[in-house]
């Protein structure tokens, strides 16, 4: 049987969506935060030539780079972001100009940033000149401290070993037989337990321990003050300790519960990370997108925090260089690229401040009892209830709001933490899953820690409270997310 192969032509219609590139950079800006923008925005300012700042334009004036430019006509308006999305006019008037700019480029040039020498001192080079040094990371601390320990040749290179394979928080998370491989290595068990005891030793106290026990022990040990009651309690009776059960632990050991209570609160004191102490432990800061202040007519005023931001222009040498015929085609596909290019991220920046002013101002109408009352009083918002009143899609509503913070008499709080689910109760009324939360939380910490109460307690509270009825098992849900142990962990002797 024979077959034949043949090719035929087919034609079909079909949709696709394409994003274009000025969308896909419209998006990207939108959901970056402040500090992420201000990143971008110099980025920007350092790769597309064309594109400058206000100050940088000023600066120009005072140097005599744009002596020729004093008068202003239509040919010579500054681009900037207007109404129409297409900025039609902008670039038809990179056509439109003249050719008679040769006498103005040959006495002018390009925008060139002040000296630093003997002027205005330069502002990176201070901020640079004024960052902290990076800090030592746990391991080298440890293994400047490890040169100095007199030891076998061995015990060194086993120690050097067990240090590499210590966590951020101090802990040796492996076991040492795992760390024993004789056909690669020179030392033993004996060499691994001998450096082990040794690293111990090290600062901060409380590294190279096994375990949350073992690190408290070595700190105790090492303690200039008496411990030995904390020593023998920790050793001896730990997983009681970790049950909560302490009448039988003060029975076994003789004392009051008092004394145990005492202990426990000096066992408080201990780090359980000491590798923390040492190590980096980048705290990032965090800038708030959008103010929330109460005006005077019991409402509220949203802000944005932008006011410090560059005030982004083209070029005007540049600009004006692109309008002369005379220069090659090559030199002016490229100015007009660039000019372009600025143009769109411009355009970019301000629909991201007018996005995310929309989006926080519908926020804060719809919240306006959480800004006035308190967590107790926040409720339920879908981020699709938002987009309809801003008039946006979901997921323009989502990049909003992604990484942002705001400002407010609540404190400095996620953008995103306003948009939740919620409950309603007999009465009609909803709340948040956030506001059950925080009334859980106010429950808990108003409890008779003597007599705690089970997850069922707490669930009647919460219906009294107005919370509606939640299943017992939704409480547990809720007690482990804000990291409430059970009654019985909670119960104070």
């Amino acid at each position: 049987m024979a077959m034949k192969l043949s090719m035929t032509g087919q034609m079909r219609m079909e949709q696709r969506m394409k994003l274009a590139p000025r969308m896909i950079q419209s998006m990207e800006i939108l959901q970056l935060p402040l500090l992420a923008l201000q990143e971008k925005i110099e980025a920007e300012l350092n790769s597309n030539p064309v594109l400058e700042t206000a100050d940088q334009a000023e600066a120009g004036r005072d140097n005599g780079d744009l002596a020729a430019a004093t008068e202003t006509s239509t040919d010579e308006q500054e681009m900037v972001v207007g109404e129409d999305n297409d900025h039609v006019e902008d670039f038809q008037r990179l056509e439109d100009f003249g050719e008679d700019f040769d006498d103005y480029l040959n006495n002018s040039g390009p925008i060139h940033p002040q000296p630093t020498s003997g002027g205005d001192p330069d502002k990176k080079m201070e901020a640079l000149l004024n960052t902290a040094a990076q800090g030592h990371s746990l391991n080298d601390w440890l293994r400047e401290q490890w040169r100095m320990v007199d030891a076998d040749p061995k015990v060194q290179a086993a120690g050097e070993l067990i240090i590499d394979y210590l966590d951020e928080k101090g802990y040796l998370s492996v076991r040492l037989e795992q760390l024993h491989n004789p056909d690669k290595q020179s030392f033993g068990m004996e060499h691994l337990q001998a450096a082990l005891e040794l690293v111990q030793k090290l600062e901060p106290p409380g590294i190279g321990a096994r375990d949350l026990r073992e690190c408290l022990l070595i700190q105790m040990r090492q303690s200039p003050e008496d411990m030995s009651f904390e020593i023998e309690l920790v050793s001896k009776h730990w997983s009681q300790l970790l049950e909560n059960h302490l009448p039988q632990i003060a029975k076994k050991m003789n004392c009051s519960v008092e004394r145990i209570n005492e202990a426990i609160e000096r066992l408080s004191k201990l780090d359980t990370s000491p590798g923390l102490v040492v190590g980096r432990n980048d705290n990032y800061p965090i800038n708030a997108d959008v103010i929330v202040e109460p005006d005077e007519q019991g409402g509220y005023d949203v802000r944005l925090t932008d006011s410090f931001m560059p005030s982004l222009r083209i070029n005007s040498f540049y600009k004006k260089m692109a309008r002369n015929r005379s220069i090659d085609d090559q030199t002016r596909d490229f100015l007009l690229k660039n000019i372009r290019s600025a143009q769109w991220f411009m355009d970019a920046i301000e629909q991201r401040k007018n996005t995310l002013l929309k989006v926080a101002r519908a926020i804060v109408r719809r919240q306006h009892d959480f800004f006035s009352h308190g967590k107790l009083y926040l409720k339920p918002l879908p981020m699709a209830a938002i987009a309809e009143e801003v008039g946006v899609h979901i997921a323009t509503v989502s990049r909003a709001v992604a990484g942002k913070y705001v400002q407010c008499p609540q404190g400095i709080l996620p953008l995103r933490s306003f948009f939740s689910g919620g409950l309603e109760n007999e009465t009609g009324r909803q709340r948040s899953y956030d506001a059950v939360k925080a009334k859980l939380e106010e429950i808990v910490n108003n409890e008779d820690k003597s007599s705690p109460l089970s997850d069922d307690e707490i669930r009647k509270k919460l219906a009294e409270a107005g919370m509606g009825h939640i299943a017992r098992r939704t409480v547990a849900k809720y007690r482990k997310l804000l990291n409430i142990p059970t009654a019985k962990f909670r119960r104070k002797y």
